[in-house]
This record gives C-alpha cells, sequence and structure tokens, in this order.
C-alpha cells in the first residue's frame, strides 16, 4: 500500500464511522459503480460443464468490456455464498454502468442478476497481464453491525480514531490492496481487498479492526477470482 492511497482509507472509515450521507469525496478519489452479481432466478451450477455455450458467451463479454477499458477489475466470488461476482465500471454513469451489467448474455439468460452502487477509489486498477490469467484475492465487505447507530459520539469518535489506526496497519503491512467505499449510505459501507495467501488470513487480518469487534461493523469475506496483473 503505497502512501498516496492513505486519503482514501480514511475517507472510507469517515463513511463507515458516520451515517452521513456520501458527498463527492475530495483529494483523487475517482467515482466508479459496482455491481455486484448475485444467483438469478435461473442460477445453473458449473455453468462450464451444464451450460458451455452461456459460459463462452458471458466470457467473451467480460473481455471485450476488460480490453475496451469500460470494466478495471471483474471476477467470479468462488464460495457456496448467493454471490456470483463482482464488475467495476469505469463509466460517465449509472445508468451506463447497469446497461453494460444487464447486457451480460449470463444476466439476459436470468443466470445472474445485478445489483448496482456507486463505489470510490484511486484509480489504482492495472491493465491485466497476457494471456488473461487469474489469481485469488480475498474481498471484504464491510457492512452495518449489530451496534450500528446514526449517531456522532465521544464513543464512535474514539472508535473511529482506532478504526483508523487498524488500517493504517493494515496498509503498512502491504497486504491491503484496495480499499473504498460505497456512495449510496446504504448497508454496505466500504470494501477492503486483500492480497494474502488464504481466506483464514483475511479473515483474522479483518477482524482486527476495532469497529467490528465493537459490532458497529460487520464483516463478509469471499474468496474472489481476478485478473493477474490487475491490482496494484
Amino acid at each position: 500500500m503505497t502512501k498516496h492511497q492513505i486519503p482514501l482509507l480514511i475517507l472510507l472509515l469517515a463513511i463507515a464511522s458516520n451515517a452521513v450521507h456520501a458527498q463527492k469525496p475530495e483529494s483523487k478519489l475517482v467515482e466508479f459503480e459496482m455491481a455486484i452479481l448475485k444467483r438469478g432466478p435461473n442460477w445453473t451450477p458449473d455453468l462450464a460443464k451444464n451450460a458451455p455455450a452461456l459460459q463462452k458467451q458471458h466470457i467473451d463479454y467480460v473481455q471485450s468490456l476488460l480490453s475496451s477499458g469500460k470494466i478495471v477489475i471483474a471476477g467470479p466470488i468462488r464460495d457456496e455464498s448467493n454471490l456470483a461476482g463482482v464488475y467495476i465500471f469505469r463509466t460517465k454513469s449509472p445508468a451506463e454502468a447497469k446497461s453494460w451489467a444487464d447486457a451480460d448474455p449470463a444476466v439476459i439468460a436470468g443466470h445472474m442478476i445485478a445489483e448496482m452502487h456507486p463505489w470510490w477509489s484511486e484509480d489504482v486498477m492495472k491493465k491485466p497481464s497476457t494471456p488473461l490469467q487469474f489469481t485469488t484475492a480475498y474481498l471484504a465487505f464491510l457492512v452495518r453491525g449489530e451496534k450500528w447507530t446514526p449517531e456522532v459520539t465521544p464513543q464512535t469518535e474514539e472508535l473511529q480514531k482506532a478504526h483508523m489506526a487498524n488500517i493504517h496497519r493494515l496498509a503498512d503491512m502491504k497486504k491491503l490492496v484496495v480499499a473504498g467505499p460505497f456512495g449510496d449510505d446504504g448497508t454496505l459501507r466500504g470494501i477492503f481487498v486483500f492480497r494474502v495467501d488464504s481466506l483464514e488470513e483475511a479473515r483474522n487480518l479483518t477482524l482486527t479492526d476495532p469497529a467490528i469487534k465493537a459490532g458497529r461493523l460487520a464483516l463478509d469475506l469471499h474468496p474472489w477470482l481476478v485478473p493477474e496483473g490487475i491490482l496494484p
């Protein structure tokens, strides 16, 4: 994690710790649109085996979005949750991003549905390596916990400071490689992306967060298969 990424992490802290509507952040942050892909009504396990033609159409479409720069990172979620994958779009408008997500052949077929959210990050994603290969990262959604409250109090401010200190620690360890807040002030507060050796290691790192320990935030962690070379 480089020094120029620290403002991003501080902003994530501020939005995750306070129940304010996300305004356009200052500094070098860019607004992206994130499509969280969930299992649709026509979900087919093991698409490559059970619907190879649809799998090829889906992969070809995603690769076209990557090569055109419309998607900065995309990949499937590899676990038994209801999540199928995540796309992050570079776009001029939420409507444009939604149209791209909805045009995915797997979405058209009802294999997946796309849930759209504005998301802020520094523009740190790189071009994928060629030929295209994949690696496993770990994507942690930070969500409102059982003890989330909208009030800002001395206690929540102290928790915010502790949360910030832990984010700096994770950044200094160079295992937290991408982070950023959602811009719609909903249940989802932000994400951490870890490049570590295992899901257990990612979970242990995230569970050191004082806001998670206090129940103000909660963790939803998934293995995420992403193109090699894209993550900073």
